[in-house]
């Protein structure tokens, strides 16, 4: 506890990290609440989005066994790890195969025996929990992040400070001089320079990357189908071109179906970056042509805490919006807390999945609600705190009494005897109205002698609480003796005569957009273009849009081959190609999304290797809602899918918004206006 306060003290004292998270916290709050004024029905979301994880944490062996049965169906290879030591196990198998160690009949392995396994791993908090860099860094393979927070951390040799923001605690010119020392280019403090040189030296560990290792965000359990969510296009880089996929999920990580799956896709975005959607939503069902998949189901802890009294911790879909709300961590940061989860939510699990002696964490709150709040899912974080600090856990199976004593009575952890001693008598005190009064009097009168300029009061350093905590001076008059004069003067209120109310006469609604206008107004505000045109024109404005930008050979797919006429085009991969042309699905209009999938042969790498990515889509084809587009058979059956929704983009450098990182930094779509011929 003493070297928690000590680190505490040394983050408030550090101006340049106080600087990064106030900045993080204003824009992550201002884009979450503007984000969250498109959901008009919110509240009824996050409470059936309460009810459904709430479903699936009681009925757990249930969905994991339809969800499992469902993945091994679509192709993919399941394994089970009970903690950390298994899931490494598994995944030193998987390498072990492909370099030839182990004698497989894998297909790739004669090209990797005797070489240096490369790991291109997309963000996962769930990897940082079980120490999984460093165990296969111990064991001769060599991984490279490939976010770009978790890029720059890795460099520092640093644990992400945030769970969506790794590099949440760093300025400009922190970044700037670890390029400089690790990467030998000049120093510069331009983010989009920074983000450029990431993008160049993270594009070569994903063209030759032998194995690709993602979590997941939500395994969709009528389905098999795995959801990954990112902006910057690295997720979809591991997941679809190395020969191999790993990925890495908690059991607790389930949605029923793709209906509950379109909910919380709603939910998250908006509660962790401002975003209607994330740039790239992947929907995984199968290996791509030529690709393994592997999947670790990772217990680690979690099926003792669904028994447990802190079981509602397993609703969280890592959003960090409790971070963002929670005034504790805005003041200190995530590495202050010296654990894998920060913030309200970590203080609840790092002592339950990580090490119980970080129960001490729980009392790094000040139990205000924020974290209730702004949760998308309405977990109670502040009961759970409570809870950790009576000495709960999830091998304990006492149930938390929360009647008159206000909790269980068992000695709180990491509470001092004195502030325990305290709060006893404090509860003895405030259960007697006469005595209450007295003591409030005196508490008055004493403020007042401690701190007699001030009309705030400053505990002494020993409390633990003196540090920058302060607290209003107490009144010297109890409300009882003040409450004769209040209900005067509400009833002298309430005899005056009263102005007549004019009510506003009702604001006429504008007419509903249409689904082609919505759609493009969408995609213009997430810096895409849409070219509304006709059927027969298509072939000539694409090849003119082509020539505009000098590109004279393009990547396609089998749905946007069709459209290119006078421009030479490829099919395989060529990361030398400037422009990729696919076709799409579906187009959401409300979210300006458009919705690929993989027909046979394909592996969706002509909307995501290119720097330009046009795209050919029908009016016929939009829909309102994601919830619409997932509900869409082609989305069930096929080998893979992505949700697009806007140009590549990234903000883990002071929070300044960067487009094209991994992906395409250019999206344009072709729309088709065939309303007059359908």
């Amino acid at each position: 506890m003493n070297a928690f306060r000590a680190r505490i003290r040394q983050s408030i004292a550090d101006e340049n990290l106080q600087l990064a998270l106030d900045n993080n916290a204003q824009r992550r709050k201002e884009g979450r609440l503007a984000a969250l004024a498109s959901l008009p029905d919110y509240p009824e979301r996050r409470l059936r989005a309460h009810a459904i994880k709430a479903d699936v944490v009681a009925h757990m062996d249930e969905y994991l066994a339809q969800f499992i049965a469902n993945v091994e169906k679509n192709g993919i290879q399941v394994h089970h790890a009970a903690d950390a030591d298994e899931a490494i196990r598994v995944f030193l198998k998987i390498a072990g195969n492909l370099s030839g160690h182990t004698g497989t009949n894998s297909p790739v392995s004669s090209s990797l025996r005797g070489k240096e396994i490369l790991v291109a791993k997309s963000k996962s908090m769930v990897s940082e929990e079980i120490n999984f860099n460093h165990a296969l860094e111990a064991a001769g393979l060599r991984v490279v992040e490939t976010d770009l927070g978790e890029y720059i951390v890795q460099l520092r040799g640093e644990r992400p400070s945030h769970i969506i923001t790794p590099a949440v605690h760093l300025r400009r010119g922190d970044v700037g001089k670890l390029f400089e020392e690790k990467l030998g280019i000049p120093y510069t403090e331009h983010i989009p320079t920074l983000t450029n040189i990431a993008r160049k030296v993270l594009r070569d560990v994903f063209l030759t990357a032998d194995i690709g290792l993602s979590g997941v965000n939500f395994g969709v359990a009528d389905t098999g189908t795995l959801a990954i969510v990112t902006n910057e296009g690295n997720g979809r880089m591991c997941t679809t071109i190395p020969p191999v996929h790993v990925a890495l999920m908690g059991i607790e990580r389930l949605v029923p179906t793709l209906d509950d799956l379109a909910l919380f896709l709603s939910l998250l975005p908006r509660s962790a970056t401002g975003q209607k959607l994330s740039v790239y939503t992947s929907l995984i069902n199968s290996p791509l042509p030529g690709q393994v998949r592997h999947l670790i189901l990772l217990d680690n802890g979690r099926s003792a805490l669904r028994k447990s009294p802190l079981a509602e911790s397993l609703f969280c879909i890592r959003c960090g919006a409790c971070l963002n709300a929670c005034p504790v961590f805005r003041e200190i940061g995530g590495h202050a807390y010296a654990s894998i989860y920060p913030g309200p939510i970590g203080s609840v699990i790092s002592c339950a999945l990580v090490d119980p002696k970080y129960a001490f964490l729980a009392q790094a709150s000040s139990l205000c609600g924020a974290c209730r709040e702004a949760c998308p899912v309405d977990i109670d974080l502040p009961g759970m705190l409570l809870r950790v600090r009576t000495g709960l856990s999830p091998q304990s199976t006492q149930k938390p009494d929360l009647g008159e004593a206000g909790g269980n009575t068992k000695e709180g952890v990491g509470i001092p005897f004195a502030v325990g001693f305290g709060l006893k008598g404090f509860r003895f005190a405030a259960g007697i109205s006469g005595l209450f009064a007295v003591f409030q009097r005196l508490g008055g009168l004493l403020s007042r002698i401690y701190s007699p300029r001030r009309s705030f009061m400053r505990l002494p350093a020993w409390t633990g609480w003196g540090y920058s905590k302060d607290f209003p001076r107490l009144v010297i008059r109890p409300f009882r003796s003040r409450w004769g004069k209040i209900k005067q003067a509400v009833r002298e209120g309430s005899a005056r005569p009263q102005e007549s109310q004019r009510f506003p006469e009702p604001m006429t609604q504008p007419p509903p957009k249409s689904l082609p206008d919505q759609f493009a107004e969408e995609l213009a505000a997430l810096g895409g273009h849409t070219y509304i045109v006709s059927d027969k024109e298509l072939s000539a404005r694409l090849k003119e849009f082509l020539e505009s930008k000098g590109i004279d050979r393009v990547l396609v797919d089998e749905s946007g081959a069709p459209h290119i006429s006078g421009i030479s085009t490829i099919r395989e991969p060529d990361p030398t190609v400037r422009c990729g042309v696919t076709g799409a699905l579906a187009g959401i209009a409300d979210t300006g999304s458009l919705v690929l999938t993989s027909g046979t042969g394909e592996t969706l790498t002509a909307s995501l290797l290119p720097e330009v990515h046009v795209a050919v889509l029908k009016t016929s084809q939009l829909v309102p809602t994601l919830a619409e587009a997932l509900g869409k058979p082609e989305v069930r059956i096929a080998l893979a899918g992505v949700i697009v929704t806007g140009p590549s983009r990234t903000a883990d450098i002071e929070m300044t918004l960067t487009i094209g990182v991994h992906g395409p930094g250019e999206l344009h779509v072709f729309l088709i206006d065939d309303s007059m011929t359908v």
